[in-house]
């Protein structure tokens, strides 16, 4: 019968907020797969947690599946953990979820630390409705792509940022977004020195021009406004005509009874009114 693999969120700053069941997990387990085992240890010491622990990290996250896969296969319960917060969040584990998946090997999640719900959670702007980026990405072309993405999303935006890349980030977030666009840029969450600041893209930008960063951030970004975005699109179509406005539908294949719903919807007015400012555009 194979074994389990679990998922095993640590501190993302606090060693208190470890869960109970964590630690039970880390000691019963056959084995520890971790991010980076020197980190690691540090937590292991802590807690004096003596099991075997073996490397699963972005560099070798493929061909080292394979191998836990196989250990797993042979009955062997395995905990999967990151340097910080829940695994499978912006590391590869999700690669090894889904391999196990794919294999059929019960895989389960345990509670527990993740700085991208505590961020969202202190930033102040709404959280009904979110979306996770994790780290921008590096190639310029992909990281372009995704910041333009960025600029239509209506949910609150979380990214993750490590201090040296800080400054660049904010100048690129400002310069897509906007930078009247609120945030909240939430470092060293759970720690001593935790700090949650709330700016406008741009006055980030201000702040840090004369500051060093220090730890790592995560930065809690609001999306557009729908409202204030239909006003926006409103207005540039009200700058032409309703006669110009029809014919841009009309160009693009649409019928004419389409094109004037459209019309009408674009413009905010009923879609009689539409027709009578057709009517009136030819008798003048």
């Amino acid at each position: 019968m194979a074994g389990l693999l679990y998922l095993c969120p640590t501190p993302i700053g606090n060693l208190s907020d470890i869960s109970k069941r964590v630690l039970s997990t880390l000691n019963e387990v056959d084995l520890i797969a971790a991010e980076d085992t020197r980190n690691s240890m540090k937590l292991m010491n802590a807690f004096d947690i003596h099991v075997p622990m073996t490397s699963y990290h972005e560099y070798n996250k493929t061909q080292k599946a394979y191998e836990l896969i196989d250990r797993l296969k042979e009955g062997k319960n395995i905990a999967l953990i990151t340097d910080a917060g829940t695994p499978g969040i912006s590391d590869p584990g999700e690669v090894l979820v889904r391999m196990c998946h794919d294999e059929g090997i019960t895989v389960t999640s345990l509670p527990g630390p993740c700085a991208c719900i505590v961020a969202l959670t202190l930033s102040g702007l709404p959280t009904r409705r979110f979306c996770f980026e994790g780290f921008l990405p590096a190639d310029k072309k992909e990281r372009n792509e995704v910041l333009e993405d960025l600029k239509k999303e209506y949910r609150t935006i979380v990214l993750y940022e490590a201090p040296h890349h800080l400054k660049n980030t904010l100048s690129e977030l400002k310069s897509v977004l906007g930078g009247d666009r609120k945030a909240a840029l939430c470092r060293e969450l759970t720690k001593k020195f935790e700090e949650v600041m709330r700016f406008t893209l741009s006055e980030a930008c201000e702040y840090y021009d004369a500051k060093e960063p220090k730890g790592e951030y995560v930065l809690v970004i609001e999306g557009i406004d729908r409202n204030a975005e239909k006003e926006e699109s409103k207005k540039s179509w009200m700058e032409i005509s309703v006669r110009e406005h029809m014919q841009h539908y009309l160009d693009s294949g649409i019928d004419k009874k389409e094109a004037m719903k459209k019309v009408a919807k674009d413009r905010g007015i009923p879609k009689n009114e539409v027709y009578r400012e057709l009517l009136s555009e030819d008798m003048n």
